[in-house]
């Protein structure tokens, strides 16, 4: 069973109480979620695999660690997940960003699927998909799912708020990939939104609220 991993760091638990408050600003809530992302970023690439190479300080020469493996990308659901994307590429710079374009149907609370676009390769990188909510888990267990379909092999799924019942229904439903959450909520109410949460992640970012 994949684990779901909450990632407590003060400067993570610290920049969350704004982005939950409602009277944080589109611009300042963009500003924090792509800081938050590039915070968590530090712990979803933990694993990452390391060889020894050999270098030159202006000293002397050395061994020294760089990553090794396969490569990055990073894959957002639209529209929310755009605003993690940045905050990963300044950590690493070299990744492909695919997109998967999902909407949660207002009456059934279902996800409809209507983009997908990923690099060729990305059965042979390791996948980081983001996504500031995971409610009822049924958009990242679709784009998981579309994922898979692709060739993806390595997935990691990356969100800054989750209820437990989405973390529960994404790991019954793909339990090979491991959640990274910065907080895991205490519950959805009956329109299916997370609580406390932070309300829309779209409409916030976007202000479209």
């Amino acid at each position: 069973m994949g684990k779901a991993i909450e990632i407590r760091h003060p400067l993570i638990i610290h920049k969350l109480s704004f982005i939950r408050d409602k009277n944080t600003p589109s611009k300042n809530f963009r500003e924090l979620v792509e800081e938050v992302a590039m915070l968590m970023a530090y712990e979803v690439t933990r694993d990452m695999k390391m060889e020894t190479v050999e270098i030159e300080t202006p000293i002397c020469k050395m061994e020294s660690k760089r990553i090794t493996g396969k490569k990055v990308a990073i894959v957002p659901i639209l529209r929310a997940g755009l605003g993690m994307v940045e905050g990963m590429l300044k950590l690493i710079p070299a990744a492909k960003v695919g997109h998967i374009g999902l909407y949660r149907d207002e009456k059934t609370l279902q996800p409809v699927e209507y983009f997908c676009k990923l690099p060729k390769d990305i059965e042979e990188r390791d996948i980081i998909l983001t996504d500031p909510m995971l409610a009822t888990g049924g958009s990242a267990i679709d784009a998981i799912t579309i994922l898979k379909k692709k060739g993806a092999r390595s997935i990691k799924l990356m969100c800054l708020i989750g209820s437990p019942e989405g973390v529960d229904a994404v790991r019954e439903a793909h339990p090979d990939v491991n959640i990274y959450l910065a907080s895991i909520d205490e519950k959805l109410n009956e329109e299916g939104y997370i609580v406390p949460g932070l309300g829309d992640a779209g409409d916030r970012l976007f202000g479209t609220r």
